[in-house]
């Protein structure tokens, strides 16, 4: 499959001496939150996309969560209304109560960057109708496949004009860009961004003074991870430790657990370090879909050091780096025999599992860093200043 997408090495290198003043925009969750309240240098602040580093290079910036919980009760009351229009006409809402009380110093800025697309689509929607003047950056997870959803009309066909204004977009896999480019980029316009995600490589290194300890340990909080197909591989091997930390909402659906599996819920990101120290291989299942490819969790492992059986989704398949036996094991999404033989392989043979997991650390040292990460998508967003 051929698509002319542009990487971010294609993108303007640099932010130029003038300074400028961006936007972030976030969507209001207790994670988001934490983020903000733990302070530079912690590494929950990888949750807020490069905003500290934006800050490290003369960008004067601020965000939507300066405001203190909860948004005033006129925006959550015209934020359902809008909703409640928005989906009976057929089309998507969001979180317009997060970004309407902030709309006006929100215009202040020369660029605002949308982070996920529950702020993003309320965004463009505003910029259509003229309230949100500045750029929009906007940063796609699974944009495609929500706008394929959209009853045909005109919902789709306002969607599709509000999203094409936007400035520029960033995604996160290849495969999302060139599905990007076939929705809304026509001549290149506007111009679409893959940004490989990237990891602390400082904060994640491998841990010699832990011993493992779980033979096989999940961590997700997305809903395509396939923790059901691990759990059925656990149970046909009750001699093997099984360790799955997810979210609430997937804890929820897992039902009963083999005796030989664990089950945490919701733990903090210095625990979630602490877990992949412990695991001789790590699992990351995943089922078939466009956007998603376990892909936080999986460079914290890379970084560790740590031997990955993740499923080659679109996501991850190309622009990471990523080689089969050579620096992980790729499985085909939901290919539970093939996932199962991987996992045994690695645990039967310590030295494949150890070579394994020093070509992953090297991998995301040399090209997955946060560093990287960060300064790609500053210079996206220098860009779309430029641009205006």
């Amino acid at each position: 499959m051929a698509r002319m997408v542009r990487t971010a090495t294609d993108a303007p290198a640099a932010v130029d001496a003038r300074p400028f003043d961006a936007f972030y925009c976030y969507r209001d969750s207790p994670q988001r939150r934490g983020a903000l309240a733990a302070g530079a240098g912690a590494p929950e602040r990888y949750l807020l996309f490069g905003l500290d580093e934006s800050a490290a290079k003369g960008i004067r910036v601020r965000h939507n969560l300066e405001r203190p919980l909860p948004s005033p009760g006129w925006a959550r009351l015209v934020d359902r209304g809008a909703n409640w229009a928005v989906q009976r006409a057929g089309g998507y809402g969001g979180d317009l109560h997060s970004v309407l009380p902030s709309l006006r110093t929100l215009n202040r800025a020369d660029v605002v960057c949308s982070t996920v697309d529950t702020v993003g689509i309320p965004l463009a929607l505003l910029h259509r109708a003229g309230l949100a003047r500045p750029p929009l950056v906007y940063v796609s997870i699974g944009l495609p496949e929500r706008i394929a959803k959209l009853r045909e009309g005109r919902a789709a066909r306002t969607y599709l004009d509000a999203l094409r204004r936007v400035t520029a977009f960033v995604a996160y896999s290849e495969y999302e860009a060139g599905l990007l480019r076939e929705l809304v980029g026509e001549g290149g316009v506007p111009p679409i961004v893959f940004v490989p995600f990237g990891v602390d490589v400082a904060y994640f290194v491998p841990v010699t003074s832990v011993e493992p300890d779980i033979d096989v340990v999940a961590i997700g909080a997305d809903p395509h991870r396939d923790f059901a197909l691990l759990l059925a591989i656990a149970e046909r091997h009750p001699g093997r430790r099984f360790r799955i930390v997810a979210g609430r909402d997937a804890a929820r659906g897992l039902g009963s657990l083999p005796a030989n599996a664990e089950l945490e819920v919701d733990i903090p990101l210095r625990e979630v370090r602490d877990r992949l120290a412990r695991a001789r291989v790590v699992a990351l299942p995943v089922r078939a879909n466009s956007y998603s490819g376990a892909t936080t969790v999986l460079l914290q492992a890379l970084a560790m050091g740590k031997p990955v059986v993740v499923s080659r989704t679109p996501a991850i398949a190309t622009g990471y780096g990523l080689v089969d036996g050579g620096n992980c094991r790729l499985v085909e999404p939901g290919d539970e025999r093939e996932f199962e033989e991987a996992l045994l392989g690695l645990l039967a043979d310590a030295t494949a599992a150890e070579r394994l997991g020093v070509q992953a650390r090297l991998t995301a040292e040399l090209e997955l860093s946060w560093e990287r990460y960060t300064t790609a998508m500053t210079d996206v967003i220098a860009a779309a200043v430029e641009r205006h």
